[in-house]
């Protein structure tokens, strides 16, 4: 079936749309085959010209992500791989020291080419915040200064104490993304020029509970794009849930496993905006849309995601596939669909170039 170009809003960028791939790191096995079984992932997309991989930083909770070391991993990865770019998706910065990220980024972007993309945001759940003497309430404020001192100190300016940051990283300041569920986070990202990440779900309120993820997201574009300085390319990831199969009824099987265990996790887990949707006992169709997924054959999710207004101002579509959470082949499987039918089908063109810098990608995962 013939696909007709998916055309851009006139508020967004003119550039070609990017595709990019997500992982929290939630494959069902061991924190070392997680990170096995990820890298192998990367290096799938790298292979069928992905132009992103993102990955999540979550502390203590293997359920919610496996991940709490991003730069570490990254560094593992870009040593298997060789042009695709590296991203944190995102980096809790208000637990960390905003010295040491600005540190270990600089060495992560040096030793990958210059392929490193800093995701920040305050993430985290509520409980985390303890384990680091901090308390969830503070996180804004703390995320604003340690944003500063990263920024400070990429750019080159005196520490407090009078030293500068070796190596230098000044290149590294046009590569910050801001994630936000908030207009006003959308106009903080916008105003210093940084890139705005869109989450691939939302809690809804209790005044438009039925309300589109598209409804609460596209006054958050509005708010980035009207903030930007004149002259300033906006950058925006639109990171969607995306379990593609060869046939519907393969994909629906996955997802109703999957949707049902994630849904009875949050449902247990009391955290709000969670806690409150639907449960496991729900039907499939009630998880697909309480949890905003695109699932099915390649025709079912280009229709899905084509209806989705908000990818069409977004210059990356980067593509996850929890709360799914389908079995390894199949994310192999899904990330070959996305970028041979999907994703060309919504307008990404793949890079001419990315094809020559591969082998097979039966040989990278072998390799891997």
């Amino acid at each position: 079936m013939s696909h007709p170009s998916f055309t851009p809003r006139p508020s967004a960028n003119a550039a070609p749309l990017r595709l990019g791939f997500f992982s929290r790191l939630l494959d069902d096995a061991t924190a070392a085959e997680r990170y096995r079984l990820v890298a192998a992932q990367i290096a799938h997309a790298e292979a069928f010209g992905f132009d992103s991989a993102w990955v999540a930083q979550h502390h203590f909770h293997e359920h919610e992500g496996g991940l709490p070391s991003p730069f570490v991993f990254l560094a593992y990865v870009a040593s298997r791989t060789r042009r695709i770019r590296l991203g944190t998706g995102i980096v809790t910065l208000p637990l960390e020291n905003a010295v040491r990220v600005a540190e270990d980024a600089v060495v992560l972007d040096l030793l990958s080419g210059g392929r490193l993309e800093v995701g920040v945001g305050t993430g985290g759940t509520p409980e985390a915040f303890a384990a680091f003497g901090l308390h969830s309430d503070d996180r804004s404020a703390i995320f604003a200064k340690h944003l500063a001192v990263v920024r400070a100190a990429w750019a080159g300016q005196p520490l407090v104490g009078g030293d500068t940051l070796y190596p230098a990283a000044s290149q590294l300041l046009d590569r910050i993304w801001q994630a936000t569920f908030s207009v006003s986070g959308g106009t903080r990202a916008g105003q210093v020029g940084d890139g705005l990440m869109l989450s691939r779900t939302q809690p809804r309120s209790a005044e438009a509970p039925n309300a589109t993820l598209a409804d609460i997201q596209n006054p958050i574009v509005d708010a980035y794009l009207a903030a930007l300085p004149a002259g300033k390319a906006p950058r925006i990831v639109g990171s969607r849930s995306v379990f593609v199969a060869e046939t519907r009824e393969e994909a629906l099987r996955l997802a109703d496993i999957g949707l049902r265990r994630a849904a009875a996790r949050f449902a247990a887990s009391g955290q709000a905006g969670l806690s409150g949707r639907v449960g496991p006992d729900a039907t499939l169709d009630e998880l697909i849309a309480a949890y905003d997924v695109h699932v099915g054959a390649p025709d079912d999710v280009i229709a899905s995601l084509r209806a989705d207004s908000t990818l069409q101002r977004v210059t990356d579509l980067v593509c996850q596939v929890h709360s799914i959470d389908p079995p390894h082949d199949a994310i192999l499987r899904s990330i070959e669909l996305t970028a041979t039918v999907v994703a060309p089908a919504l307008g990404w063109v793949r890079d001419a170039g990315a094809a020559e810098l591969h082998q097979p990608a039966n040989t990278l995962l072998k390799a891997a």
